[in-house]
Formats: C-alpha cells, structure tokens, sequence
C-alpha cells in the first residue's frame, strides 16, 4: 500500500477541521455559527472523499499501464 506521506497529511488535517467544524455547529449559539460549522463539516468530507477516489484513479492508472497524472 502505497499513500503518499503529503495526502495522509492533509487527510488527517481535514479530518480534524470536520470534527472541529461539527464541535462548533453543536455548540452554536447563532446560525451563522451554526452555518459555518456544517459547512466546514461538509467541505471536509468532500475533500477526504476526493483524496480517497485520487488515490485509487491514481491505482488503477498504475495498474493498467496509463499516465500517472490523474
């Protein structure tokens, strides 16, 4: 299995800004807060699942001899 050190770096990054954007959607006291934290809740888990699918394009690139640049 080979993940590149940057992509697990930013994936865990992300993680943490999802879970931090969830702490604060949970403790909002106003909807813009509120927004906001769902919004960053969102967006991280649309990029995670990007990294995920860049990943495996990445493989299957590899794996059925095409360019690496997906």
């Amino acid at each position: 299995m080979d993940i590149e050190l940057s992509d697990l770096i930013v994936g865990l990054l992300m993680t943490v800004f999802g879970l931090l954007g969830l702490i604060l959607a949970a403790g909002a006291t106003d909807i813009e807060i509120y927004v906001f934290g769902l919004s960053l809740a969102g967006f991280a888990v649309v990029f995670v699942i990007g990294l995920i699918r860049r990943h495996y394009d990445k493989q299957d690139a590899r794996r059925h001899g095409g360019s690496d640049h997906v």
